[in-house]
């Protein structure tokens, strides 16, 4: 018996990969990841050598881009508003693991919603989420884009942090963050293929970070 003649759902089965993850599966690991750099970054924050990192948002907002990509977004209108909502709880999710690790080891903390960082969630996960889907896309330019805004995100932090707060910090972590971001928005545009795609995605990248940039000054985070 060939598994064309099998009844559907045990043909579907049996053609579906043995190694395929659930999608509650992939969810649930997404959404307890967000929980554990929540808690790893506070104590990240108490390591000399990691401090600077653990007190910066660029990576935060990578890991839950990351996320969305490991719960499994698909492309598509549908999928585009399901992931920016998850990217925001992923987001959100960080938030409480990080106050819950901050307040066990006795650094009293509160999830206030006019909190800076916990109000920049919605939007940054919102972003966040768009990226992913948009790298799954089949479309250069729209994966173009999305490298590019994450570009803006990494390299818009970067500058900010050096204009203020590098002289309790030290410049090397933004710097850092800045030279991987300009390697992000490099790589967007060599792989746009299209002069279209090129534009998109260094167009992005670079008003993208000016938008960042001033959100953060005028905002005060």
């Amino acid at each position: 018996m060939t598994a064309s003649s099998v009844p559907g759902p045990v043909a579907a089965a049996a053609a579906a990969p043995a190694h395929a993850v659930p999608a509650a599966a992939r969810v649930s690991m997404a959404l307890t990841g967000a929980l554990l750099v929540g808690v790893l970054t506070s104590y990240g924050q108490a390591l000399p050598g990691l401090s600077a990192v653990a007190n910066s948002a660029g990576p935060w907002f990578v890991v839950a881009a990351a996320l969305c990509l490991l719960a499994g977004v698909r492309a598509g209108r549908v999928a585009l508003p399901v992931a920016m909502v998850l990217g925001v709880v992923l987001l959100e999710l960080m938030h409480v693991g990080y106050w819950a690790a901050s307040n066990l080891r006795g650094y009293p903390d509160s999830l206030s919603i006019t909190n800076f960082w916990v109000l920049m969630g919605i939007p940054a996960g919102m972003l966040a989420g768009a990226v992913a889907v948009s790298l799954r896309s089949r479309d250069v330019r729209w994966r173009g884009t999305a490298l590019g805004a994450t570009a803006a995100v990494l390299i818009g932090e970067g500058v900010r942090a050096l204009l203020q707060v590098a002289d309790t910090t030290g410049p090397v972590t933004w710097v850092v963050e800045i030279a991987v971001g300009v390697a992000v928005l490099v790589v967007a545009v060599l792989t746009a293929r299209t002069s279209v795609g090129r534009v998109l995605a260094l167009g992005t990248g670079v008003l993208g970070t000016v938008g960042v940039l001033a959100v953060y000054l005028a905002l005060g985070g």
